[in-house]
């Protein structure tokens, strides 16, 4: 029951990854996305599959050849969407021109790290290289290098790449080509030498082994690996922090980005924009001219969008959004706290419920919101009328 939820949600960490790549390539190569159709597709391949990848990890218990030849050949057939994707960016790079900035080097370190866990995991979907290795120090190497690679290396870039946006301020440059060295090195240092130690015979979820191993180099090499990527987060943190208080002004756009969020002031105001934008692309700010149309008569003083058709996007009517509520964060602090205190006591679950139960209450209870106003042409008829 675990690897049927836990091995499906290893790849679904991925996908955040994937679309935090696919916004910062474009950016420092000034080239559209390659192949997007195909990106996006083996986005959804990748989701597909993953839900019949979760017996590789019981393949050392007696199952059926059937079994294992069918889970063998979906935990193969998983790594070929990923490496579309992979040939998508890197076919992105290659025709772009390159700006080395900070959140480019993580999405390379991303790459590497990532690349080398895919491959190890083709490894392990084999049956017979799988029971070798099982519960050994080469699964925990495996494991680290798909999750810190496939999902830590995108997160550190895009929390760069959009900390401008949330700040105001640039985040330093030299500190973060210092953290990326010392998360990429520290990382490699710390679980490399695990794809030795593991085929010869050290377990996993065990600290400590006989001396006559001669594994002692590579565990020292690991130890200071370990410091070393402790190092390179705290650095990383340090930049966040000074950011915020000492970063040189950001602007609108400082990496001169083609998405719509780039238009927007930094940090953004709290109803965004003051005339809504218009899209007629994926890289709006790159395709439109300087005096794009804008969207005008939507009301200042409260939340309102214009919808429009489905198929044309002719103007519809404009709907007025929620107001500020605090019921959402306390249903989602009350449905945490229940699963949490569930671990305690067997109370929690029914008293949590209860709680929840009122704050859905408030979350849904009707209020006097105004009704949508439709376009002349579009809005229904009134008794009445012609």
């Amino acid at each position: 029951m675990f690897w049927f939820f836990a091995h499906p949600e290893v790849y679904i960490v991925f996908l955040p990854a994937t679309g935090f790549v696919s916004a910062i390539i474009p950016t420092f190569t000034r080239r559209v996305m390659f192949g997007y159709t195909a990106l996006t597709l083996s986005l959804v391949g990748t989701a597909f599959i993953a839900f019949g990848v979760w017996v590789h990890h019981m393949f050392a218990p007696p199952l059926p050849r059937v079994g294992q030849g069918v889970f063998t050949g979906a935990s193969l057939m998983v790594a070929i969407p990923s490496g579309v994707q992979i040939f998508c960016w890197i076919a992105t790079l290659w025709g772009g021109k390159i700006r080395l900035r900070s959140p480019l080097l993580f999405v390379l370190g991303f790459f590497a790290v990532f690349v080398i866990g895919g491959m190890t995991g083709v490894m392990l979907a084999s049956v017979s290289i799988d029971i070798q290795v099982h519960d050994t120090s080469f699964v925990v190497a495996h494991l680290h290098y798909v999750l810190i690679g496939g999902g830590v290396f995108p997160l550190l870039a895009a929390v760069l790449y959009w900390l401008p946006k949330w700040a105001g301020r640039v985040p330093s440059e030299r500190l973060a080509r210092l953290s990326f060295a010392l998360i990429f090195v520290g990382f490699n240092l710390t679980f490399f030498p695990m794809h030795h130690v593991g085929p010869r015979g050290m377990p996993r979820r065990v600290y400590t082994y006989l001396p006559e191993q001669n594994w002692d180099g590579l565990y020292l090499l690991a130890t200071a690996g370990a410091f070393t990527l402790s190092a390179g987060f705290l650095c990383f943190l340090v930049n966040v922090l000074w950011t915020r208080r000492y970063g040189a002004p950001a602007g609108a756009n400082p990496w001169g980005a083609g998405t719509l969020e780039w238009a927007a002031a930094s940090p953004p105001d709290p109803h965004n924009f003051t005339r809504l934008p218009t899209v007629g692309g994926r890289e709006p700010l790159w395709e439109g001219a300087e005096n794009t149309p804008v969207v005008t008569g939507l009301a200042t003083d409260t939340r309102e969008v214009l919808v429009t058709t489905p198929h044309d996007a002719e103007p519809h009517h404009r709907n007025h959004l929620p107001n500020d509520s605090a019921w959402p964060f306390l249903a989602a602090v009350v449905t945490g706290g229940s699963f949490v205190g569930l671990v305690f006591t067997a109370w929690a679950f029914p008293a949590g419920m209860a709680v929840l139960l009122v704050a859905l209450l408030g979350w849904f209870w009707p209020t006097k919101e105004p009704d949508p106003i439709h376009h002349p042409h579009t809005r229904p008829a009134v008794a009445g009328e012609k």
